[in-house]
């Protein structure tokens, strides 16, 4: 009797075929790290890419309404970015009603704000910034709350003046809320198959959330955690500590060595709140 080996040699063929037909991945899989911390007014995070290509985004102070980082885009541009959703569903910017997109309040002379969709809606604000590698910076995210509204205004330092540039300040409707659901990312969002092969790497220190109640947090206890987009890779990537520094990275050769949902800790020594903090 044959029909057993025949029956094996038939799902074979038809395992062989799937795998055949399968697409390679477009993308490299974005990692994060969701930060342990209370409800609060500020989110301070330092944070140094050190590798990185087109098609880069290393976003610091991601909150559950909006995210605020650096990219770098085709050509070696460079620029930092800060957008915050509308409190509404779909991805089509203009299919949303006045009274629902988020508001401007301030806005830099230095920076572009425009519309975003496809990922959701909001206000989106770029700002030229060519920052380099190995380079520390340091984002600052300022939470308002007026009403069912919240106000979030972003700073960024520039140490070659030793200031703060207030770029944005966007207002959408939250119920009130204050700041939560603190996260940072990494992500390859050029998507060409290419990408997939390319390593980004940042580390993230000196982190700090003001909670409601006026005390000043550290952030030292972070979760690792990934996408799962079907069209995206999926071992190489990782995460982990040095020193008191957070590590993500993503794509290329990179090899996983940490399990997702994996707490990161680092020591509260040697962490140290800047004198200097806008506002």
């Amino acid at each position: 009797m044959r029909s057993i080996p025949i029956i094996g040699e038939l799902l074979l063929a038809a395992t062989l075929v799937s795998a055949a037909d399968a697409e390679p991945p477009r993308a490299a899989r974005s990692v994060h790290l969701g930060w342990a911390a209370p409800e609060g007014t500020l989110f301070y995070l330092e944070m140094a890419v050190e590798r990185s290509t087109a098609g880069s985004y290393f976003m610091a102070c991601g909150w559950n309404t909006g995210y605020f980082g650096i990219q770098e885009l085709e050509g070696g541009r460079k620029v930092a970015l800060f957008s915050v959703w509308d409190p509404t569903a779909g991805d089509d910017p203009g299919a949303v009603k006045s009274e629902d997109r988020v508001e401007v309040l301030h806005a830099d002379a230095s920076v572009r704000i425009r519309r975003f969709g496809g990922e959701g809606t909001g206000g989106q604000c770029m700002l030229d910034f060519p920052w380099k590698l190995e380079e520390t910076h340091r984002f600052l995210l300022h939470a308002t709350v007026d009403g069912n509204k919240t106000a979030y205004a972003g700073y960024l330092y520039f140490p070659e003046t030793a200031q703060w540039k207030h770029l944005v300040t966007f207002r959408t409707r939250t119920g009130g809320q204050p700041l939560k659901g603190y996260y940072s990312f990494v992500e390859d969002f050029r998507r060409d198959g290419k990408s997939v092969g390319e390593v980004r790497r940042a580390r993230f220190a000196n982190g700090w959330v003001r909670s409601t109640k006026g005390e000043w947090v550290a952030l030292t206890r972070a979760r690792f955690t990934a996408s799962g987009a079907e069209w995206e890779s999926k071992e190489n990537i990782n995460a982990g500590v040095s020193g008191s520094n957070f590590l993500l990275v993503t794509g290329g050769a990179t090899q996983q060595e940490l399990e997702l949902r994996t707490f990161l800790e680092v020591n509260p020594p040697g962490l140290a709140l800047p004198e200097k903090v806008a506002p």
